[in-house]
């Protein structure tokens, strides 16, 4: 092939190209293909957006690490309770300790239960692509300290 005939080939493919794009273009934008794409994205990364989820996931972190504290006030609750009654029966204890330790029971099995539910989704919120602006590396203007980038599910027996 000569030189005169590869500027030919190459000429022809550019105008091609050109041709295609001044198809394309005017006929997504008239089937709204790239608007709404467009749309979506400016939605999702609009600074107010962006400022409300970061502080959803502010807040359910508080959350979350104010449910770990009560889970141990409980449970520190009950070894109190528990060594005091050492070596006896629960039939053996006061009526009224017996029926404040299954309540703090209840209680602790509740707190565990709305724990591991906002652990849930919180971890799914941040596995999410369009909110990994939370972490390390990516924090908005002021923040220190970046998120935790999920939270494990409290253990029970």
């Amino acid at each position: 092939m000569s030189d005169r005939e590869t500027l030919g080939c190459v000429i022809g493919c550019i105008c091609l190209a050109l041709l295609g794009a001044c198809i394309l273009i005017p006929v997504g934008c008239a089937l709204n293909w790239f608007g709404e794409a467009a749309a979506v994205v400016r939605g999702e990364m609009a600074p107010h957006e962006l400022l409300r989820k970061y502080s959803w996931f502010k807040d359910a972190a508080a959350q979350l690490d104010k449910k770990q504290a009560d889970i141990k006030v409980y449970d520190n609750r009950l070894v109190e309770l528990e060594k005091a009654y050492a070596g006896k029966s629960r039939a053996d204890w006061a009526r009224d300790d017996r029926e404040q330790h299954s309540i703090w029971v209840a209680e602790l099995s509740g707190v565990k239960a709305s724990y591991n539910s906002l652990c849930a989704e919180y971890n799914a919120a941040m596995s999410k692509e369009n909110w990994r602006f939370c972490e390390v590396g990516r924090l908005p203007q002021g923040a220190t300290v970046p998120l935790p980038r999920e939270f494990k599910p409290y253990e029970t027996k």
